[in-house]
């Protein structure tokens, strides 16, 4: 496989994590994603905008929010995002100390 074939092939994975994340699960929160995988959406928007800066490109953390979710993050928040129960904030503080 030749490397354009393989950046676009791993490009089109990416997309299609984006839209599972994004679409198909927004339900899902991050702070279960942190929680069980040790990323989240935030942690792929932070991933592009380091990428950004690889290539000389100035991207803000809300810009790089606002790629990734397709909105700005704020509204996002309130669409999707709930308040992380007792449990789930117990075991982010454990796993991330």
């Amino acid at each position: 496989m030749d490397d354009q074939t393989r950046l676009e092939i791993e490009a089109a994975a990416f997309r299609r994590l984006q839209q599972h994340l994004m679409q198909d699960r927004p339900d899902v929160q991050n702070i279960d994603l942190m929680n069980l995988g040790g990323f989240c959406r935030n942690c792929l928007s932070r991933w592009m905008q380091e990428a950004a800066a690889d290539k000389g490109i100035e991207m803000s953390k809300e810009d790089a929010r606002e790629a990734y979710y397709g909105m700005p993050f704020n509204e996002w928040k309130a669409k999707h995002q709930t308040e992380a129960s007792p449990e789930a904030q117990t075991a982010f503080q454990k796993s991330h100390s």
